[in-house]
């Protein structure tokens, strides 16, 4: 191991099969300082970038995200699925064709099962209501129809997300919704290693 005055401690190795425990330990740590806790900050960064551009609606995809927790939390779903509602469209800024899907991964350590798969399905849930205009199958949702999940989702999207693009919404600062986050981003991931 040596230290780096710019970066810090760092390990000598320059392939991982010539590391030592130390190395790893000295990883693990520094990963703990520099990644896992500022993760909260991280993600509220993320919901920042989708400041702006409105691409349309009347608000933008920020103040959108806002709103749907904001329905969330108002009606009293558990702190999963209020953080699910904050971040479902993370993915927009950087995945807007498969936005669900890259939100759902982001998540997935961190919340329960029944709230990532919600996150991961919300994309086709919410196009029960509008995919008509689009020429395309508004009940493709329904290949769904067996997952435990289902009524979640339906219920997220058609209570919470579909209905979060008004500007007269009483929308919710971020600062409600930080000590959530922090209580989510802090808890220990699961799933390392595994798919």
């Amino acid at each position: 191991m040596t230290t780096d005055s710019t970066h810090g401690p760092q390990v000598s190795f320059t392939r991982m099969d010539q590391s030592t425990p130390e190395d790893i330990a000295l990883i693990v740590a520094e990963s703990k300082i520099h990644l896992n806790d500022p993760l909260p900050d991280t993600m509220i960064a993320m919901l920042e970038a989708l400041r702006g551009p409105t691409v349309g609606y009347q608000i933008d995809r920020y103040n959108h995200s806002l709103q749907t927790a904001s329905r969330a939390l108002r009606e009293g779903a558990d702190t999963d699925l209020v953080i699910a509602a904050l971040l479902h469209d993370v993915g927009d800024a950087i995945a807007p064709a498969n936005h669900s899907e890259l939100a759902a991964a982001i998540v997935r350590p961190y919340l329960s099962e029944e709230a990532t798969w919600v996150v991961k399905h919300h994309g086709v849930f919410q196009g029960y209501h509008y995919w008509d205009r689009l020429g395309l199958d508004t009940d493709a949702r329904e290949r769904y129809r067996d997952s435990p999940y289902f009524d979640t989702c339906a219920h997220f999207c058609a209570e919470w997300d579909q209905v979060s693009f008004d500007p007269e919404y009483d929308t919710l600062p971020i600062e409600t919704f930080v000590p959530m986050l922090r209580e989510v981003f802090t808890r220990p991931a699961s799933g390392f290693g595994t798919d």
